[in-house]
C-alpha cells in the first residue's frame, strides 16, 4: 500500500507469499524439534534496503506431556 492509498496488487502478493513461507518455515522448525504446538505466534517486518523488506515469523515452541 502507498501513501496515496492506493494497492501496489504484486507487492501486497508477494508480502502476502513471504508471511506464509516465513509461517511454514516456523512450523518446519518446530517439528525438527518434534514439538507439539507454538504458542504466541507473531510477525515482524523491517527493511534491509531501499524496495526490500523481510518477514519475520517466531513464536516458542512447545512440548506436551
Amino acid at each position: 500500500v502507498c501513501s496515496s492509498d492506493l494497492e501496489i496488487e504484486e507487492y501486497t502478493k508477494l508480502q502476502a507469499y513471504a508471511r506464509e513461507q516465513a509461517l511454514d518455515r516456523l512450523i518446519e522448525d518446530a517439528q525438527k524439534l518434534n514439538a507439539d504446538a507454538v504458542l504466541n505466534i507473531r510477525f515482524t517486518t523491517s527493511v534491509i534496503a531501499q524496495g526490500t523488506s523481510e518477514i519475520l515469523a517466531y513464536g516458542t515452541a512447545v512440548s506436551l506431556k
